[in-house]
């Protein structure tokens, strides 16, 4: 009979508490015996009830690695009493030793390799013993993923970061074991630096794998507003003030019914500006079951009618406000020949009591149900470089590429986004306005990014946390700014477009901050890699996000580096062209052509050489038109230049720079070039005063700089 009876009686009582009070659902647990003799179990650790959970879902007990200073806690020593556990100083080398030889005897170990609980919501540093002792030892590592516990009264969340429950539900996940990969000729501190950036990309992988997106925006705002509480704070703007969660979405809901009722067509163009409106707007279409078109207004009215072409769209969603305002008058004439405008200012005049009850009634769940794999919206690429295409972006697409952020940025409900980048920027929408509402973290709209003295006080008064911005943007923003109108931020990102050196110094020097480089491209909805405060490296643009693969494709002429191409659940599901209207192009394979040449060093960080069209090759050489704007940036801070190549019948081509740098002189630049040790080749044929044009999200617009240099040198051949 004794027999019979269960090996460790308290971890059998521990887990039935655990299912009793709080739903314990496990999922994954054949994974721990895939991965053979002495594993080693990989948590992270979100309260104090963690080790309990660990040892209540394992059937070969482990031995815990645990914090001497927790270990020596009176009420914790019972309990230890009944279990293996080990206690640990992350101060002391020994402590790695210890842990090594216990997986060297064939036990396996649970251990927390952030070393203490969050206190952010998110995985915090990852220790490099523990990631040494899964090197030294060769065993495998099983992820395991605790879900609910972070909610209890006994993790370090306070409550503006999560709500608190007394018996939240917990789910553990335990993924397929894993072996650290570190190159076998590093040594010493290198080689444990190394296997602690493996293991936290092992436990970053973790937390995307198990995130939600099998679900929808709306499904995951809707969630966030239950889990946070409808009357938590969800967005700002300066004119119409805030709106809670429950505001938002019963604006959205009596949106979505009105846009049902009136529209047959499936895609809806929304054409506003960044605002609390335009939220409820995006969130409006989705509920009745349409995709969002998100055109890009600054782009003309020949580029609107060419994205409205390519996604069929027969009526526009905007504002007389704010046509009024943005001075669109001449282009909405135009775009009226085409398409049919719809007024949301009428629109708002005909909402009933009736129609406000309905919306408040139906805020909890959309009008019409959409599946995760569906078009979430369609946005457009910057046209840069030509026509604008229609970007397909499904809810799974923008649901996974928020938790690839996630996974990286810690982030949490106490912090404050304040939004400059438009809605229709895959930045601004995705990065901007997606990821805070489905995070519970509130966000504050601000129509015009180009406003550089209100902007800065602006964040000042509405105590935000993180800025999206970009160089252009953020240079701006540093020369009106007082040094402490950006007391309360903690993370400034960059994207679109690289960040000066010039840039970054004045925000340490006056503001104490880092700018946090990101890439990205509108395919990838948008974020491809990122800076973050664990993993930076300046000049680069960060490490490739989880759950991504990538190759890079060899360039001729080129020998560092190549064109990447990227592939993940983020890619799009394909393209929408004018000369084919709403007929999809897929990616063959799912891989998609960023178009850009990079070069990934040995720690996986990405530096950005420049777009494979933006290369000129000048007597045999390839030349890269970014490495000669860079040149530029650095001689003339603080000045927009960009570098257009024209056909040239000695030397292939040639280079003409244009600046708004006001003194800027061809010597100038010959002079600082060799200083540089720059080729002769980088050198630009002519140097040009005059404004830089750009594009309404930030980007040098290249095809109209092209323009003004081929109408230069058409005058000069004239004269």
């Amino acid at each position: 009979m004794l027999k019979t009876l269960p090996t460790n009686p308290f971890r059998d009582f521990i887990s039935i508490l655990f299912r009793a009070f709080m739903r314990l659902e496990v999922e994954g647990l054949e994974n721990i015996k895939k991965a053979g003799r002495a594993p080693i179990i990989a948590l992270n650790h979100v309260s104090l009830l963690d080790g309990a959970l660990a040892l209540a879902i394992t059937e070969e007990e482990p031995t815990f690695a645990v914090d001497y200073k927790i270990a020596q806690a009176w009420w914790v020593r019972p309990f230890l009493k009944m279990c293996k556990f080990l206690p640990l100083d992350p101060t002391k080398p020994m402590a790695t030793r210890s842990l090594i030889k216990v997986v060297q005897d064939g036990n396996p170990i649970g251990i927390f390799p952030e070393g203490r609980l969050t206190v952010t919501g998110t995985l915090m540093k990852v220790y490099d013993g523990a990631a040494m002792v899964a090197d030294k030892t060769g065993s495998m590592v099983v992820p395991v993923k605790i879900d609910g516990l972070e909610k209890s009264y006994l993790s370090y969340l306070d409550n503006g970061k999560i709500r608190r429950r007394l018996f939240p539900k917990v789910k553990v996940t335990i993924l397929e074991p894993v072996k650290l990969e570190v190159p076998p000729e590093l040594k010493g501190r290198k080689r444990r630096t190394a296997a602690g950036a493996a293991l936290y990309q092992v436990m970053s992988n973790l937390l995307f794998q198990t995130a939600d997106t099998s679900s929808t925006v709306l499904d995951r705002v809707i969630r966030a507003g239950h889990e946070f509480g409808m009357g938590k704070l969800a967005v700002e703007d300066p004119v119409t003030g805030r709106l809670t969660y429950g505001k938002l979405l019963t604006g959205a809901a009596v949106l979505g019914a009105k846009f049902r009722a009136r529209f047959p067509e499936t895609n809806l163009g929304v054409m506003l500006p960044n605002a609390n409106g335009a939220a409820a707007t995006l969130l409006g279409v989705m509920t009745a079951g349409k995709v969002p078109a998100m055109l890009t207004f600054p782009a003309g009215a020949a580029n609107i009618l060419s994205a409205c072409k390519a996604a069929e769209v027969k009526h526009v969603l905007t504002s007389r406000a704010f046509v009024t305002q943005a001075k669109l008058g001449a282009v909405i004439e135009e775009m009226e020949k085409q398409v049919t405008i719809v007024w949301l200012d009428d629109l708002r005049a005909e909402i009933s009591l009736k129609d406000k009850i309905l919306g408040y009634l139906r805020k909890a769940r959309p009008l019409v149900k959409r599946q995760p794999d569906d078009p979430a919206v369609i946005l457009f690429t910057s046209g840069s470089e030509g026509t604008p295409k229609g970007v397909v972006l499904t809810h799974r697409n923008i649901l996974s590429n928020a938790a690839q952020a996630a996974a990286r940025i810690d982030f949490h409900s106490g912090d404050k986004v304040f939004n400059i980048l438009p809605v229709f920027h895959s930045f601004g929408l995705t990065a901007g306005t997606v990821l805070p509402l489905i995070s519970g973290v509130p966000v504050y709209f601000y129509p015009s990014p180009l406003h550089y003295r209100i902007v800065p006080e602006l964040i000042y008064v509405s105590n935000a946390t993180i800025i999206f911005g970009t160089d252009t943007f953020l240079n701006g923003y540093s020369r009106t700014a007082h040094p402490y109108d950006f007391r309360s931020i903690r993370y400034i990102f960059s994207g679109a477009e690289p960040v000066k050196a010039s840039t970054r110094q004045t925000y340490m020097e006056k503001f104490g901050l880092r700018i946090l480089e990101g890439y990205g491209v509108t395919e990838t909805a948008p974020v491809i890699s990122i800076n973050t405060p664990m993993y930076n490296k300046s000049g680069t643009v960060g490490k490739i996000l989880p759950g991504m693969e990538w190759k890079l494709e060899p360039v001729p002429g080129i020998d560092e580096g190549g064109r990447l191409h990227v592939r993940g659940a983020n890619v799009m599901a394909g393209y929408l062209r004018a000369e084919k209207p709403g007929v999809l192009e897929p990616l063959v394979d799912g891989w998609h052509d960023t178009g850009d040449i990079v070069t990934i060093d040995e720690d996986g960080f990405v530096k950005i050489r420049g777009r494979a069209k933006r290369f000129a090759k000048i007597g045999g050489e390839m030349i890269s038109l970014a490495a000669v704007e860079t040149l530029a940036a650095e001689l003339w801070p603080g000045a927009l230049s960009v570098v257009s190549s024209l056909p040239d019948v000695k030397k292939g081509e040639r280079l003409v720079l244009l600046t708004d740098a006001p003194t800027a002189t061809r010597a100038e630049f010959l002079a600082f070039a060799k200083s540089r040790g720059a080729m002769d080749m980088m050198v630009p044929a002519e140097v040009n005063i005059g404004k830089v044009p750009v594009l309404g999200s930030g980007k040098v617009d290249f095809v109209a700089a092209r323009k003004l240099a081929e109408s230069a040198a058409q005058g000069v051949e004239a004269a």
